[in-house]
């Protein structure tokens, strides 16, 4: 009996998961063709070029879209973007997932949805909190978001 509730209960969260993401995509920065990021001697990757559009990272439908290949450290390129950013004026960032959010479809994942993650951005001197979308599912060019800075 307890099989078949638990059964049931997962027919029903995967009913619940697959009918609340749309079958197309509203994500607009995604490119398969974008090269893949070089790494530096500090494990971050190497950004050179920043952001014109002020929703790239901060609206979920312009996510950074960091990829990873393997799932043994899904979080590893998050970080690796992450890492490689600074405050406006090179301040140190410090920063923390906050959720997972905002279903879409992929191809990259075996449940043929996937989830964006939140991170909140903090440095000193900062009033507000920064949040940031990112996308560990496609692959795009890695810039840098409006208002922040490449750590030196």
């Amino acid at each position: 009996m307890k099989k078949i509730i638990n059964c049931t209960y997962f027919v029903v969260l995967i009913s619940l998961f697959t009918s609340c993401v749309s079958t197309r995509s509203t994500l607009k920065n995604v490119d398969d063709n974008a090269p893949i990021p070089t790494l530096t001697k500090d494990n971050t990757f190497w950004l050179t070029e920043y952001s014109k559009d002020k929703k790239y990272a901060y609206d979920p439908d312009y996510p950074v879209n960091v990829f990873y290949k393997d799932t043994k450290n899904e979080n590893i390129n998050a970080e690796r973007f992450l890492n490689a950013l600074a405050g406006p004026n090179g301040e140190k960032i410090t920063f923390t997932k906050l959720e997972s959010c905002c279903p879409f479809p992929t191809k990259r994942s075996d449940l043929g949805a996937g989830f964006l993650d939140v991170y909140e951005l903090k440095w000193e001197g900062q009033t507000n909190p920064v949040k940031v979308y990112l996308n560990i599912y496609e692959r795009g060019y890695l810039l840098v978001p409006v208002g922040l800075s490449i750590k030196k």
